[in-house]
């Protein structure tokens, strides 16, 4: 015989069970102000994204616009780099007073020009020409503006002339003299413009390039050891800088 269950039908008496709680939800309705901040707020950064989405818009259109245009122009006009020489040069005095580093200077200087375009006009607004001796400035001269036309050729005679305080190094003092005993000394000549490109009736905005024409090899008038040396034409660099 097994053992014998407990009779479940008696009474029991245990600690009481505690009621089951009831959990209240509250239901708080949106205060009128609330509602009308967050819509005004949602309202102003809708319109700021929408503002600031037709801004970038805008500028990309403007940009593919402009990029379009100067690849047009390009390929109409293919405008080719202005050429410049110089053709002839004349040293009529440079010397060096040995006391104070006065420097006269008498030099003539010819450059040629060549604008090879077909439809590219060129203002040159300013003008000027300076001439270097071992790296040092020792004058300069200023040309008229003019106006250069299409597939032009312009001839430019400068004089670089006077006397000016050059202060040179040991190495353009031994150069000087090697200079004055062949007869032949060694310029340097920039030119510093202010250009603008004509496109049929369109200007462009002003350029200044920068022309240098390196180690002008020049034969001095007086001097009787030159050999018979004559200068030879050269052409310069051109460096179109804005």
């Amino acid at each position: 015989m097994g053992s014998k269950q407990p009779d479940l039908n008696g009474a029991y008496y245990g600690p009481s069970i505690p009621p089951p709680t009831k959990t209240h939800r509250r239901y708080d309705s949106p205060g009128l102000g609330c509602c009308c901040f967050s819509c005004i707020g949602s309202c102003l950064r809708c319109c700021g994204c929408c503002i600031l989405s037709l801004i970038c818009n805008i500028l990309i259109a403007v940009a593919v616009i402009l990029a379009v245009a100067a690849l047009i122009l390009w390929l109409v006009f293919r405008p080719n780099a202005v050429k410049f020489y110089v053709t002839d040069a004349n040293l009529n005095r440079f010397s060096l007073d040995p006391n104070n580093s006065n420097l006269h200077y008498n030099l003539d200087l010819n450059f040629t020009i060549r604008n090879p375009n077909q439809r590219v006009g060129i203002y040159y607004d300013e003008f000027s020409v300076s001439g270097y001796y071992g790296g040092q400035r020792f004058g300069s001269g200023n040309v008229s503006s003019f106006y250069q036309g299409h597939k032009n050729t312009t001839v430019i005679v400068t004089k670089i002339e006077g006397q000016n305080l050059v202060v040179l190094g040991d190495g353009a003092r031994a150069d000087l003299k090697e200079d004055e005993k062949s007869g032949i000394y060694k310029v340097d000549a920039k030119l510093r413009m202010s250009v603008r490109f004509k496109f049929w009736v369109i200007k462009s905005w002003k350029f200044k390039p920068k022309i240098k024409c390196d180690e002008l090899k020049i034969p001095l008038v007086s001097s009787n050891s030159t050999g018979g040396f004559k200068f030879q034409p050269m052409q310069c660099d051109f460096d179109l800088s804005n």
